[in-house]
């Protein structure tokens, strides 16, 4: 099992929770003409948001990844231009989920739980989408 999380540029993400589903599911589609390992693709903050995480979550594949470590922390990362998405094993879920929104907010980054039954949409500025 893994516990799933997704951070995002607040500034191209829709402000309405049902136009937010649709966008994350699209955004999930995997479809941008690039490998999905490399953070080079994103946003200069989600790039500074992923060398922050890579430092106590490393990726499984990518420039950045170590084959020969296999500790619970390495953390299975699908990359895109405006949204990161981890994967994370259950052992360490409630560790990354609180680091994951720290660095979120220091980076000015929106915060998506989708493993959460009262999955919250959290945008910098303090809003707040719930999905009902």
């Amino acid at each position: 099992m893994s516990y799933d999380m997704m951070v995002f540029d607040p500034g191209v993400a829709p402000r309405d929770a049902a136009a937010f589903i649709a966008w994350y599911e699209k955004q999930t589609d995997w479809n941008e003409d690039h490998d999905h390992d490399d953070p080079k693709v994103s946003t200069p903050a989600l790039q500074a948001w992923f060398a922050d995480i890579a430092e106590h979550f490393p990726p499984m594949d990518g420039p950045l990844s170590d084959d020969e470590d296999d500790r619970a922390e390495v953390t299975d990362y699908s990359i895109a231009q405006h949204v990161i998405y981890g994967s994370f094993d259950d052992a360490v879920a409630e560790r990354a989920h609180e680091m994951f929104q720290v660095l979120a907010h220091q980076h000015g980054l929106g915060f998506f739980d989708a493993s959460s039954d009262e999955a919250a949409i959290v945008y910098p500025d303090g809003t707040v989408l719930v999905l009902e």
